[in-house]
């Protein structure tokens, strides 16, 4: 196991699409939720225990090796906004690219042969971790801080927030996300039906508003 290859899966600069995507962050700066620091930390705790914990789970399990299959289907089940599942298919196309680049192996080729269009991008993320010899502790690790770093990297773009602002907000939440993290990793030594499936019902909802918007500077 290297932990380097989680640094290189978890950095910005890994080519899988996510800067292309505020994790709902663009709707919640419009709506006036998101217009500081403090209210960006307040969004990404709640984005983090509940869709963040969800994900972090199923890319655990996907490290552990459970059946990719099931966990697509979970993925689905427990992502009731249309556009937040097409969303995640796009990004688990764009990960898939970089991953089977980054760490070429059977499991990341059997992924992508069975689904074309693109499977969930925390099933992505959880095989590229395998790949890469990285644990299911590893990939919910990486999951949770995407998932409160695209919003905050967002908000720096859409609010003109201060970035040490942004980056005081992600340290301020580090305990958190290795308590996530743990929990995730955790769940995804039981079954697949077992998984946590916490949800952010205001960010499904505001994610299909945003999918309508004529002009939009994120696609999510």
């Amino acid at each position: 196991m290297t932990r380097s290859a989680l640094l290189v899966l978890a950095d910005g600069r890994f080519p899988a699409g996510g800067h292309a995507h505020s994790g709902g962050a663009e709707p919640a700066v419009a709506a006036g939720r998101i217009h500081d620091a403090a209210t960006l930390e307040d969004f990404c705790r709640g984005r983090l225990h509940t869709t963040g914990l969800t994900t972090a789970a199923l890319a655990a399990a996907a490290a552990h090796g459970h059946d990719p299959g099931e966990l697509d289907a979970a993925a689905d089940a427990r992502t009731p906004s249309p556009a937040l599942r097409a969303a995640a298919r796009r990004l688990g196309r764009q990960m898939m690219r970089a991953a089977r680049a980054a760490w070429p192996g059977p499991e990341l080729d059997a992924l992508a042969a069975r689904f074309p269009r693109g499977a969930h991008q925390p099933l992505v993320l959880g095989t590229a971790a395998r790949s890469a010899g990285l644990t299911p502790l590893d990939a919910a690790h990486a999951v949770a801080y995407e998932t409160i770093g695209g919003p905050a990297t967002a908000a720096v773009r859409l609010l003109g927030l201060d970035p040490f602002q942004a980056t005081a907000v992600l340290a301020g939440l580090a305990a958190e996300m290795d308590a996530v993290a743990a929990r995730a990793a955790a769940a995804a030594t039981g079954p697949v039906d077992d998984l946590p499936a916490a949800s952010a019902p205001l960010l499904d909802i505001t994610a299909e508003a945003h999918a309508t918007w004529p002009v939009r500077l994120f696609a999510s």
